[in-house]
């Protein structure tokens, strides 16, 4: 199997692509395991498709499947931009519907789906929560200290209400951003639905403008901006590594 591994702004995976559906969530947990496997945050799979330039299967590394992944999204565009699979601007159908990515050297922008706000703004812990859909459903906190990120609240309230769960700090039109992502159950490097789900929560609240930088905890400076209420995310992907794995 040849695979490739990919590092975009501190979210890793591995990718490759095949003509064959079937379930990997096994596969994903052997390759995702970082004692044992290669080591990522998840597993996508690029599959042909009659109408886009592709389609992926995502799986988190619990074998999970998750229906949308914003640095995933950018890392697999990447992919196949480079293996020829697509044009440096594709379109392609995730789990949450068709997804629109430019490629640009090893800087990828995406178009995420249309973000959907889950309930009104609410108290709990001490802290108050936004709940919104970037492409998988996000809780966010606004913090003074985004050192105060508490994993056993996150991992609480990730089950509570079957989402991820993100503490951002606001700095002038700049947001730093810690996320507990449920399929990893950890904290991760960083969360492209989530920092969009920080940036729109914010948005919302007039804290910032029509566009901000976004830092998550891997130190890496990203961009999200609002167009007619679509989110369009960009920053830079790595490609790590490829080579051929014999299972």
């Amino acid at each position: 199997m040849h695979i490739a591994k990919y590092n975009a702004n501190g979210n890793d995976f591995i990718i490759f692509h095949t003509f064959v559906e079937v379930d990997r969530s096994t596969l994903a947990q052997q390759l995702c395991d970082r004692q044992k496997g290669v080591g990522a945050d998840g597993l996508i799979v690029l599959l042909p498709h009659s109408e886009y330039d592709f389609k992926w299967q995502f799986y988190n590394n619990d074998g999970s499947i998750a229906s949308m992944c914003g640095n995933g999204t950018r890392a697999c565009a990447h992919y196949a931009f480079t293996n020829q699979l697509a044009d440096a601007s594709m379109r392609f159908l995730t789990g949450a519907g068709v997804i629109t990515s430019v490629v640009e050297n090893d800087v990828v922008e995406t178009e995420l789906t249309t973000p959907k706000v889950l309930s009104e703004s609410f108290e709990e812990n001490g802290l108050t929560w936004h709940f919104c859909d970037t492409g998988v459903p996000h809780l966010v906190t606004f913090v003074e200290d985004i050192g105060c990120f508490d994993k056993v609240i996150a991992r609480q309230m990730r089950y509570k209400y079957n989402a991820n769960v993100n503490y951002a700090r606001l700095e002038k039109n700049a947001l730093h951003v810690r996320t507990y992502e449920r399929g990893v159950e950890d904290e991760t490097l960083a969360c492209g639905t989530g920092m969009a789900a920080c940036f729109y929560s914010a948005y919302r609240q007039k804290l910032v403008g029509t566009s901000a930088t976004i830092y998550p905890i891997s130190g890496d400076e990203l961009s999200l901006r609002i167009v007619d209420q679509k989110l369009f995310f960009k920053g830079s992907v790595q490609k790590v590594f490829e080579t051929v794995l014999d299972l």
